[in-house]
Parts: structure tokens; C-alpha cells; sequence
């Protein structure tokens, strides 16, 4: 299991005025994560979502409180926590003078896959993604929608217990985004737990088990897809949001 307890955030920024104030990003947020289970985390932009998930997957530590992963912590477990994680954020990068499979060699490499099980599981990825393709071009060559895929399939080499998604599908052609929905539905089968932040709310609807909304660093509300939408007596999640922040305020 995943367990985010009470984490918090504290960033300074400077002022128009050339005053330096804190603010928090994120500010005391908790919550879980199951194996078989996808959890949305679901706000707009500034919201706190990428310092989260950043905090999540190792690369930014926390102003205050602590994240379990199995009863692992960071502090003392880190290697091992990022063996069991995959993270993909929105803004990842690839190294263009690869090819995808010269990628995935090199990431079977690092998380240490025994050298007779590189070939078969590189061709199973391939496969999954429909990457067989283009397998062997550079990936400066390849097509936004083929990047993410490339970018995705790479998580899943070392088959790991939880992903961590950050706007996996922002930006892709319907073909693409439903190749990817659809390994996170298989992965959940799989009895995986993911976390998947997202812009859609109708594709949290559509294959979340839990969502959380959270604004200006806060959860305002945390259930399921349905529980929400009635409690907030709306019709779909977008309009839930909206209710709970007061209607729509340009900040």
C-alpha cells in the first residue's frame, strides 16, 4: 500500500514588490493507495498535483510529514521503493539519439534484469504499446503520440507494483490514449495500484476507483467518481468541482 500522511509543502517565491513570501504547494494532504485499485488526482493547474506526485516517486522531499510505500520510507528504503515504482511525469524527457529498443535495453540494465530475459521482455512491450514498428528508428523521429507510448512502455519494463502517472494522455490522438487506458485498466487487473493525475475529468470517471480533488494545495474531496457527483448534486465530476470551489473563478 501507499501511504501519504500528512504531507506538506513550503516553497518561497519573490514578489513583484521584490518581497520574499512562503506559500505552500501542498499542505497537509493524506491518503492511500491499494494494490488493485486506481486513485484520480484530479485539480487544475497550480493545484499541488505535480509537487505531490514528485514527492511520491523520490525526486522532491517533503517540508513535513511522511510517505510509506509498503511500510518502506525514502529515508531509509530508497532503492528499494523505486524498484516497486514507476513514475511518468508530464514532462519527461527521452534521450532522441535512442532508439526505443536501445532505451529499454538500457533501463533493463539499470534495475538489473537478468541479460537472458531482456530480448523477451523488450518484444512483450513492444507488442503491448504497438511500438514493434518503430522499434529500431530514433526517437527524435517519432510522432508525439508514439513518444508517449515509447515513454510509458519504458515504466514497465522492470514490472513494478505501483505507477505513478502524471498527465499520461495530455495531448495525444484518441488511438494513442486508448492504448494507454487500456494498459492501465490491464496493470489494475494485474492487481497493480496507480496513481493517475489528470486534466480529463471524464477519463477519471471513466476508469478511477477513487478520486481525489484537491485546490490551492488542499483535498476538498475524496470518493468515488458517483459518491461525489451525488453528494455535490451534479451530473459528472467537472461540475462537482466547481460546486465544491464555489463556481468558476479565474485565479
Amino acid at each position: 500500500m501507499i501511504e501519504v500522511n500528512n504531507i506538506s509543502k513550503k516553497f518561497k517565491k519573490i514578489t513583484s514588490e521584490k518581497k520574499s513570501i512562503e506559500f505552500y504547494a501542498d499542505d497537509d494532504i493524506s491518503f492511500n493507495v491499494k494494490e488493485g485499485e486506481i486513485v484520480g488526482l484530479l485539480g487544475p493547474n497550480g493545484a499541488g498535483k505535480t509537487t505531490l506526485l514528485r514527492i511520491l516517486a523520490g525526486i522532491m522531499s517533503e517540508t513535513s510529514g511522511n510517505i510509506k510505500i509498503d511500510d518502506l520510507t525514502y529515508e531509509k528504503d530508497s532503492l528499494e521503493i523505486k524498484r516497486k515504482i514507476s513514475f511518468l511525469s508530464g514532462n519527461t524527457k527521452l534521450y532522441k539519439d535512442l532508439s526505443p529498443y536501445e532505451l529499454f535495453k538500457m533501463c533493463a540494465e539499470y534495475y538489473k534484469i537478468p541479460k537472458k530475459d531482456h530480448e523477451k521482455i523488450i518484444k512483450k512491450v513492444a507488442q503491448e504499446f504497438n511500438i514493434t514498428d518503430f522499434l529500431h528508428n530514433r526517437i527524435s523521429s517519432l510522432s508525439t503520440g508514439q513518444l508517449q507510448r515509447v515513454n510509458i512502455a519504458r515504466c514497465v519494463i522492470h514490472n513494478p507494483k505501483y505507477y505513478i502517472f502524471d498527465e499520461a494522455t495530455s495531448g495525444l490522438d484518441v488511438i494513442s490514449s486508448k492504448v494507454i487506458l487500456d494498459f492501465i485498466k490491464n496493470e489494475k487487473a494485474k492487481n497493480k495500484g496507480i496513481i493517475y493525475s489528470t486534466h480529463y475529468m471524464e477519463e477519471a470517471e471513466n476508469i478511477c476507483d477513487r478520486v481525489i480533488l484537491i485546490h490551492q494545495g488542499k483535498i476538498i474531496k475524496e470518493g468515488t467518481p458517483k459518491s461525489i457527483i451525488k453528494d455535490t448534486n451534479t451530473t459528472n465530476l467537472r461540475d462537482a468541482f466547481f460546486s465544491l470551489i464555489g463556481g468558476f473563478k479565474d485565479e
